[in-house]
């Protein structure tokens, strides 16, 4: 078989190697073409158009190749297609499934139920040969059935837009003296790796921690680390990111992570499981983070092998040394550094700024319903405390801190707290009772009212008599609602209106305001109109109203 007049197709496949071995406009190529044009005396552009086409040999076929002769073409691919949906339909875990040959028994002995009823195959029709090349013709292979949809490639538009968070254990394991051990657990904690990386630009920010296990603490811990401003000039990455993307692990479905984040304002965006959607991998933007994890692991841990960090604070310290590296490499696409996009793509209203760390305890709360104990206390996570008498025997929901020692108490549509912890029961000498609660004084009111009122005498006799309404008594004002006002759910910095701040103005004089003197109510109400801050207005009171003046502090 020959390429063109003349041209062997095998000095066609020789020169064309021969030229892709040479660089773009070498001399030698145009060498190479005129001897071969010379030689079977063809031209310089009959080279080219040989070199351009497609002449390698094509089999010989059968004119009715691809056709079935057994049945019709569409038959067959109805038949196909049931072959197909069998082989998804018994497909296990582990992608074990019906055999062709097995399918093809039951369907000529039992038939298959379709939505257009009972349908079996005639015996000898199909063979299992005759099936499996029309699968593959067809497209119904199981290759093809199971592929996965192409990926869609995305990219934040601008620096802290979306980022990503991971955690991974390090290959180094465990450290030799590890910050802290749990007498409960066996065994000293797992180092884990952290890891967040912004989507735009691809800075990392990563740090250890002794772990024995995912747990939402501990990510906190490193979130905060990671949106707060840097002591280190080296790492850039900072502010409070509009979304977050992680996977399904105990830190994304724990309720504490997700309150925190809404309060910060963060979107919080879990990777769909494995088979959740189809056939396609549904967490294919984890290699956004999963690459600095084998970065890092591959070309820093490795060299643990010669040195190996004493302490947790060693280890992060080499570990930010080499992530401040890698933040200065190239771009995947960019021309210049992952540090430099994201100095570059900024948001335009500039970053959003992370709160304190007092502030970010106070949105780490945990809920737990608990009863109250007669004495109005009650233990949570091994700590008393002690709280509002009115909740004596009442079954509240306790939002107990993750950082800090402070709880609160919610009943119903209201809040009590922040309740410190207290210590064992109060000596005799010192002993005082609570002061009555609002249902204490309802108890009361309800026992004097039970004293004094009765039922007509006809309710007994039977006889009709002549009963005496008093006047209708007013009616208890409704309770107000405090609404909800930005991200500070327990009002620990500012009250919610001035009528709230008077009453705990009253509680802190244990006084009511009415018995204060003209110049001292009009003091109060200049401050509540000039701040709500709770820090501010307690100080002042303290200040106006000193222990041992007459009508101050008790």
């Amino acid at each position: 078989m020959v390429a063109g007049v003349a041209v062997p197709i095998e000095a066609i496949v020789a020169l064309r190697r021969r030229l892709a071995a040479l660089p773009i406009r070498h001399p030698e190529r145009l060498v190479l073409m005129d001897s071969m044009a010379n030689l079977y005396a063809v031209s310089r552009a009959t080279l080219y158009r040989l070199l351009r086409g497609d002449r390698r040999p094509k089999d010989a076929h059968r004119a009715d190749r691809g056709k079935p002769r057994t049945m019709l073409a569409a038959e067959i691919e109805h038949w196909c297609e049931i072959v197909a949906a069998l082989k998804v339909r018994t497909t296990n875990k582990k992608g074990r499934c019906l055999s062709n040959a097995r399918i093809l028994e039951l369907l000529v002995e039992y038939g298959v139920e379709t939505p257009d009823g009972l349908e079996k195959l005639l015996p000898g029709r199909l063979s299992e040969s005759t099936l499996n090349r029309h699968l593959r013709r067809l497209g119904y292979d199981r290759d093809r059935m199971t592929r996965e949809p192409p990926a869609v490639r995305f990219q934040a538009e601008f620096a802290n837009a979306l980022w990503h968070f991971d955690m991974s254990p390090s290959d180094l394991k465990e450290l030799e003296t590890p910050p802290w051990l749990d007498p409960d657990r066996q065994g000293a904690p797992m180092l884990m790796l952290f890891s967040v990386v912004d989507d735009r630009s691809g800075v990392a920010y990563q740090e250890y921690r002794c772990v024995y296990g995912e747990d939402v603490e501990t990510g906190l811990r490193f979130l905060f680390n990671a949106m707060s401003a840097k002591e280190e000039a080296g790492n850039p990455l900072q502010g409070i990111p509009s979304a977050i993307q992680l996977d399904n692990g105990p830190v994304g479905k724990s309720a504490v992570f997700r309150r925190v984040m809404e309060c910060l304002g963060v979107e919080v965006i879990l990777h769909m499981p494995r088979d959740s959607d189809g056939r396609r991998t549904t967490a294919r933007s984890k290699g956004k983070v999963e690459r600095p994890f084998r970065t890092v692991k591959e070309a820093h841990e490795t060299l643990y092998h010669f040195h190996k960090p004493a302490t947790e604070a060693e280890a992060n310290r080499w570990l930010a040394n080499y992530v401040n590296k890698y933040n200065h490499r190239d771009h995947r696409t960019e021309d210049h550094s992952r540090q430099d996009d994201w100095l570059t793509h900024l948001p335009g209203d500039g970053l959003r700024a992370m709160c304190s760390w007092e502030r970010f305890c106070t949105f780490a709360r945990e809920p737990e319903r608990r009863t109250v104990a007669i004495d109005c206390r009650l233990t949570v996570a091994g700590v008393t405390y002690e709280v509002d008498a009115e909740l004596a025997g009442e079954e509240v929901i306790v939002w107990w801190g993750l950082f800090d020692q402070e709880l609160f108490a919610e009943l119903g549509d209201e809040r009590y707290g922040p309740f410190q912890p207290v210590g064992g029961p109060i000596p005799i000498h010192r002993y005082r009772k609570h002061r009555k609660s609002r249902r204490e004084h309802r108890a009361d009111q309800v026992a004097q009212l039970a004293e004094k009122i009765s039922i007509p005498r006809a309710a007994v006799s039977g006889e009709s008599d002549i009963v005496v309404c008093g006047p209708p008594g007013a009616a208890p004002p409704m309770p107000t609602a405090r609404p909800f006002n930005g991200p500070d759910p327990f009002h620990e910095l500012t009250f919610p209106n001035a009528v709230a701040a008077r009453q705990a103005i009253a509680e802190e004089l244990r006084l009511p305001l009415a018995k204060l003197s003209d110049e001292d109510r009009a003091f109060i109400t200049q401050l509540l109109a000039e701040t709500l801050s709770r820090p501010i207005i307690i100080a002042a009171i303290r200040t106006r109203f000193p222990a041992g003046r007459k009508g101050g502090i008790a």
